[in-house]
């Protein structure tokens, strides 16, 4: 008996170790990243992998984080974002998958509808350059105004090739940009953002940004960690049916799984 005591109190010992060894510290922003990764912390819970979910306000942190060890993954950015990120801090870090789609779009105070914007109008674009050029190519995509060929991610204020409407645009903190309401004609807002601010882009929005495959969400971790079995759990929690079924229950549309 004492023998089958003390195997069993060291096989519990040992399965802590192992679960502790398997925390994993994962930043997001608040909102809809900090709630979906929740339900997939109660997924990877079940597959032996602890994840600590930390919440950061902006979209800087979570990467210097992650390149420098304070954090182990992170789920926040979409493709663009990353590689500029990257090109510009140099951060060895790489993204492992996708995870869901959060279209941006055109919200107006003023506004009821895309065919009613008046020439000269004021429109808020988020400031930040992968995000920023996703709002111009919404826009050209609208019809509403074109940029240099070619141009693609990179597109900034000063590719606008055709203003016909004489549009005027003022660039914002991406976080602002739902407060800048009552100043511009229409702000280009990410739905995380949105719907922090009470906004649906399914109910709320003038226009909306169609199914772009380069800004949809992504996981990253560090280059060394892009194997790792833990990842690959990781992985294999968010891809689950519960987490897919959480976020088509939760935001109706307004957000979408991508696998």
């Amino acid at each position: 008996m004492k023998k089958l005591i003390a195997a069993a109190l060291f096989a519990a010992l040992a399965t802590a170790g192992i679960a502790h060894a398997e925390t994993k510290k994962i930043g997001v922003t608040p909102g809809p990243h900090a709630q979906i990764l929740e339900k997939v912390k109660e997924v990877a819970a079940t597959k032996g992998l602890d994840l600590d979910v930390i919440e950061f306000s902006d979209y800087v942190v979570p990467n210097q984080a992650l390149n420098d060890g304070d954090l182990d993954a992170n789920s926040f950015q979409h493709q663009p974002y990353l590689d500029a990120q990257v090109a510009d801090r140099g951060f060895d870090i790489v993204s492992v998958a996708q995870t869901v789609n959060f279209p941006m779009a055109g919200y107006s105070k003023k506004i009821t509808s895309k065919d009613a914007i008046p020439d000269g109008a004021t429109i808020a674009l988020p400031n930040d350059p992968s995000n920023g050029a996703r709002a111009l190519l919404m826009l050209e995509d609208q019809g509403l105004i074109t940029l240099t060929e070619g141009v693609g991610v990179k597109a900034t204020v000063a590719d606008v090739t055709g203003n016909p409407h004489n549009f005027n645009f003022v660039e914002l903190d991406a976080a602002q940009l739902p407060r800048s309401l009552d100043d511009v004609d229409i702000a280009l807002i990410t739905t995380n953002y949105a719907l922090d601010a009470g906004l649906n882009p399914v109910k709320d929005s003038i226009f909306r940004e169609g199914t772009k495959a380069p800004y949809v969400g992504i996981l990253a971790v560090r280059t060394e960690d892009k194997d790792a079995d833990w990842v690959k759990t990781l992985i294999e929690s968010y891809h689950s049916a519960e987490v897919k079924q959480f976020v088509n229950d939760t935001f109706k549309g307004a957000i979408t799984p991508t696998w």
